[in-house]
């Protein structure tokens, strides 16, 4: 069954209303340059609220792997999902509960998953200097590719009009959703969230 991560998580409201449309789980990003950065304490706060059976996802960017296992026990965290440049050695010393995220230029480019050992592979698409987050649709027919190779995670541009065709044309593991369901960066939108939610149950 599809599982549908809303991520940029800032807040408990936010949080909340993610969770009670049918997320299944919530992204907070750690990563100090982002509009959607949350510290460790917030959330920490945020998660000791949520009901059993949310996934709670830590995104970093190349952080040393001793400070995301030290975030992720502070603020109690079932998985790190790592988007930048880390390595599989990276990957491996924090340990099996790991998303590695990849920027895809092109086709080629998945190549680098099998040098992974992950739970999951999310797929993003690349911008210059911008680890994620840029709201640019993914290309589809990549994601398709990529399967071949794990679990995949899609991502990049999703939003409550077009998350119905994506997941009929790529039928992925999950669904990673953030600017696509916000008012402004950091701050979701109740009524996005809604669709969204509603697009993903329709299928």
């Amino acid at each position: 069954m599809l599982k549908v991560k809303i991520c940029g998580i800032t807040n408990q409201l936010d949080a909340a209303l993610a969770v009670d449309s049918g997320a299944d789980a919530l992204g907070f990003i750690f990563h100090e340059k982002s509009p959607r950065y949350i510290r460790p304490e917030d959330a920490a706060l945020i998660i000791k609220g949520l009901p059993p059976f949310i996934t709670t996802v830590g995104v970093f960017v190349n952080e040393a792997p001793v400070k995301v296992r030290t975030i992720m026990e502070a603020a109690g965290l079932g998985f790190a999902q790592l988007h930048g440049d880390e390595t599989p050695e990276d990957c491996n010393e924090i340990g099996s509960k790991v998303i590695k995220a990849f920027r895809i230029k092109q086709s080629s480019d998945i190549e680098a998953i099998k040098r992974y050992n992950a739970s999951a592979y999310l797929l993003d698409t690349y911008r210059e200097g911008i680890p994620g987050g840029t709201g640019e649709t993914f290309n589809w027919d990549i994601a398709i590719e990529a399967k071949k190779l794990g679990r995949i995670i899609l991502s990049g541009g999703l939003n409550p009009d077009n998350i119905a065709e994506a997941i009929k044309k790529v039928a992925p593991y999950a669904v990673d959703v953030s600017s696509g369901v916000e008012l402004k960066p950091g701050k979701k939108d109740p009524d996005k969230i809604k669709k969204f939610m509603e697009q993903v149950k329709l299928l």
